[in-house]
């Protein structure tokens, strides 16, 4: 298993300081975070992100993305992009940026909740999902859905119905621990063997859901989902490992923690400790 952490949860680093820092913490590899973002007064996970590399001007970027990451020593986790599957334009770069820099993988981002009647959406996004599968094709790649509170696939169940009949080389589902204690949580072994071959990327990070103080009309406690240091979370990443190792799965694993209770360099130093030892303690217990 390798793992990796994804920029967005990088927000106060450069490129270059954000490959040298993980590199030199032992990290395997850097899931690079490619967007237009808003600016902010200070770097920010979605605005004002500093290792954020533009979607404007792409392509004349891929020469600097490729030696930043080539000379910290990192290898590609996978490209976290977010042209959605009906953007064909963008979906075209994406992929294309993704062979040129021998990434192999790339995050395209599935239609939202709430913007279409449910099965339209669904049945839009399949057709969208056969053009890219025969694109990522031609360049050699593989597009990911994500499983991701409010879009069509929350679940492994979604996601899989949505794939399914797709060739896996060049479609697969990104499972998230994190995503899945806010919306579309199955039992872990269950979803890995539904999406078997699909089962192409891992996200890890944490979540609680904690009570607002707010109350409904009813007199009802209102609650809210807020991202928690990986121990601190409703994440059982003993059992989260321990479930990958049971379905075999040895591949990427990739950290996106947004919390903020530890500054970042320690944060993300303290996160491959514990991801290493979950996974080193769920192969002893295969064994």
């Amino acid at each position: 298993m390798k793992f990796s952490v994804f920029t967005a949860s990088t927000p106060d680093w450069t490129p270059e300081e954000a490959a040298t820092t993980l590199a030199a913490q032992g990290w395997d590899g850097i899931e690079w975070r490619i967007t237009d973002q808003q600016p902010a007064d200070e770097p920010g996970f979605w605005a004002g992100n500093r290792a954020t590399w533009p979607l404007t001007g792409l392509e004349d970027r891929i020469p600097e993305i490729a030696a930043v990451t080539r000379d910290a020593g990192l290898a590609f986790s996978g490209i976290g992009g977010y042209a959605r599957v009906n953007d064909y334009d963008n979906v075209e770069r994406m992929l294309a940026a993704t062979a040129a820099l021998g990434a192999e993988r790339v995050r395209v981002t599935m239609l939202q909740l709430g913007t279409g009647p449910y099965r339209e959406l669904f049945s839009a996004a399949r057709r969208d999902l056969e053009w890219v599968a025969d694109r990522a094709a031609h360049h050699g790649v593989q597009a990911l859905v994500e499983l991701h509170h409010r879009t069509i696939t929350s679940s492994a169940s979604a996601a899989f119905r949505l794939v399914d009949g797709l060739d896996p080389d060049h479609v697969g589902v990104i499972h998230d621990s994190g995503n899945l204690a806010i919306e579309g949580h199955e039992d872990h072994v269950a979803a890995f063997e539904l999406l078997g071959e699909y089962l192409a990327h891992v996200h890890v990070k944490n979540v609680a859901w904690r009570p607002t103080g707010a109350r409904r009309p009813d007199g009802s406690a209102v609650w809210d989902a807020k991202w928690e240091p990986l121990l601190e979370g409703q994440v059982d990443l003993d059992a989260y490992f321990a479930a990958l190792a049971r379905v075999g799965y040895d591949r990427w694993v990739t950290l996106e923690d947004f919390s903020t209770a530890e500054p970042l360099a320690e944060r993300t130093a303290h996160n491959l400790a514990i991801v290493r030892a979950a996974h080193t303690r769920a192969l002893e217990q295969a064994a």
